[in-house]
Formats: structure tokens, sequence, C-alpha cells
């Protein structure tokens, strides 16, 4: 028995990873020495073999003269047979239990997908209710403003009169009344989510509408676009998810080229970097809600086929 040879080369980058020596030859010796992603392949798959870390060895051949005869026996194929049979039924109760596995797993996905759709589905409703109390509430102070208007303008007239008959103005005068400010009721109304929800909506279809030549590239952004918001959403604690490298040629070629995909990702609460060389959506930043209402409109722009064809351009 010996230490099998192997790629050198690739041995010493192995170990320059931290993988023992032992465990690169093993590595190097099973997964044939294809290449380097081959051999990290094979110490995933058998990281949790018990000899995973003990050096293999192989039989070295020696030339024999005269080796003796060797017959086969009816008794040791049957025992082949009978091992041949052993290992089908091992293989098809193996690939029962993965199917079931897999089973188990599509059954959480469409558990975890129809939850988030009614998380989704519940915000919108919620911004909805916001939008009509904003703008009933804009409505009555509207009219309350108007009533005081007329009121103050029949006080005004009435003084007038008063004074071409001669007689005293009395209290009218003095009556003083407030008529709010426009601008002072609008701050005290909460329309920011409402209005993000709306521009998210409104820059999908522009992002349609400017490449509805191009259906599949808008569609391929708009899947891009719902990995990069639903990975920030599972995971608003993890940095990778929330920096986007902007000369990176994949994020280019499916998001970053088309006109609207960037302002998109703006509208979710990322920025750009200082250097420009990245889009970082900070910690602090991250909004459950405009990131569920993001996610919900690109589900929509992707089922249904006449997103943004048919609304007025803005």
């Amino acid at each position: 028995m010996a230490v099998p040879r192997v790629n050198k080369k690739l041995l010493q980058e192995l170990e320059s990873m931290g993988f023992p020596t032992a465990r690169a030859t093993r590595a190097l010796h099973y997964s044939g020495t294809a290449s380097l992603e081959a051999c990290i392949d094979w110490i995933v798959d058998h990281e949790n073999d018990p000899d995973i870390d003990q050096m293999p060895l192989v039989t070295v051949d020696i030339d024999i003269e005269s080796p003796e005869p060797f017959h086969i026996t009816e008794a040791m194929k049957i025992k082949a047979q009978e091992l041949r049979d052993q290992t089908r039924k091992k293989s098809k109760e193996e690939e029962k239990k993965l199917e079931l596995q897999m089973e188990r797993e599509r059954e959480k996905e469409r558990i975890r997908s129809g939850k988030e759709l009614m998380e989704a589905k519940q915000i919108l409703e919620d911004n909805e209710r916001k939008r009509n109390i904003v703008f009933r509430n804009s409505e009555k102070e509207e009219e309350k403003r108007a009533r005081e208007r007329i009121r103050w303008k029949l006080e005004q007239d009435k003084l007038e009169r008063r004074v071409k008959l001669g007689l005293p103005p009395g209290h009218t005068a003095s009556a003083k009344l407030s008529i709010p400010v426009r601008g002072e009721i609008q701050k005290s109304l909460p329309v920011q989510s409402v209005a993000k929800s709306e521009h998210i909506r409104e820059r999908l279809r522009s992002l349609r509408r400017n490449h509805k030549d191009d259906d599949a590239r808008v569609r391929r952004a708009f899947q891009t676009l719902l990995i990069y918001v639903g990975n920030v959403a599972k995971n608003p604690d993890q940095e990778k998810f929330r920096k986007i490298r902007l000369g990176n040629p994949s994020f280019l070629d499916r998001v970053g080229s088309l006109i609207g995909g960037i302002e998109f990702l703006e509208l979710c609460g990322f920025e750009r970097t200082e250097a420009g060389e990245f889009l970082y959506l900070p910690r602090d930043k991250v909004d459950m809600a405009t990131l569920y209402s993001a996610a919900s409109e690109l589900k929509s722009a992707l089922t249904n086929p006449f997103f943004g064809l048919l609304s007025r351009d803005v």
C-alpha cells in the first residue's frame, strides 16, 4: 500500500486554502484530479465521512510471474447477485427518501410563498386604507376652509353694510377666523409610504414601456430585481445582500443597462456610495414595508402580461 500520486500544484493550492494534506490528497485522488472546483465539491460532499482526514492508500502493482488461476464459483456468482440486488434496493430507497424530502421542501416553499403574498397583500390593503383616510381628511379640511372663507366673507359684507348705514361695527370686525394652511395639513398626513408604493409601481411600468420590444429582457430584469429585494427582506442583517457592485457584468446585463433599473433599487432604499462603485442599503434604512410592497409589485409585473403596456405614459 502506498500514498497515491496526485497533482502537486493542486495539492499546494488546496493546502494554502486551509485543507489538511490528507483531506486534500483524498479529494484529488477520488475526484480524478479534474480541477480545483471538482476537488472542493468532493470535499463538501464527503465532509462527514469518518475517514475524511485519513491519508488514502492504494495497492502497488506487483508483477507475478506465475499467478495462480482464479476460478469463479457458483456461490460467488450468487453472492455477487445478492450484493447487486441490495445495492439497487438501497438506491431505490434513497431515491424515494430524496423524493419525499424534495416534496416536503416544495411544500414548505409553497407555504412560505403564500405567507409572503398574504403579508404583501395586507401591506397593500393597509396602504390603501391609509390613502383613503388621507383623502377623506383632506376633503374635510378643504370643506372646513371653504366654510370659514364664506363665513369670513359674510362677516365682511355685514361690516360694510353697517358702516354704510352709519351703525357701529359692533363685534363683527374683531372676529378672527383661522383658515389652516394647506401645506400644514399635508405635513401631518402619513402619505409618504403610499406615495413610495405608487412610485415603485410606476417605475416598473415605465421600465417595461421603455423596453416593450424586448419582453424577455424585461422579464429577466424583474426576476433579478425580485431576487435582490427578496434577499434583503429575508436577510436584512447580512451586508452582502445589501451591497451591489455597479460594474458587475451580470448586474449591468440584467438590470443596470435598462432604463429605470437602478432607479427602482434606489426607491427601495439603495444609495450610491461616494465613489459610485456600489449601490448600498444601510441597515438602519431597511424598510420592510417598502421591500414587501416592491416584491408584490414585481410579482404582479411577472404574472400580468399587460402590466405597464396599457397604462398612460408619464
